[in-house]
């Protein structure tokens, strides 16, 4: 089944976004800053969320994992 019609499935794919764009972005600042606007812009928006709200995210993807790993 595709991650758009499984609510579970695009949470991940969302989280795994966000970190992955985080993570990119601690690494090399000025790949995701040169777009902030337009389409690649998302991107850049993933990265902020990620910095700013990263106990959450980090509290998100630890349940992900439980949820995939022991209820799945």
């Amino acid at each position: 089944m595709s991650a758009i019609f499984n609510f579970q499935s695009l949470l991940t794919v969302i989280l795994l976004l966000i970190c992955t764009c985080a993570y990119i972005r601690s690494l090399t600042p000025s790949v995701l800053d040169r777009n902030k606007t337009g389409l690649l812009g998302i991107f850049w928006k993933c990265a902020r969320i990620g910095e700013r709200k990263s106990p959450y995210v980090a509290v998100c993807c630890i349940v992900m994992a439980f949820s995939i790993l022991f209820i799945q």
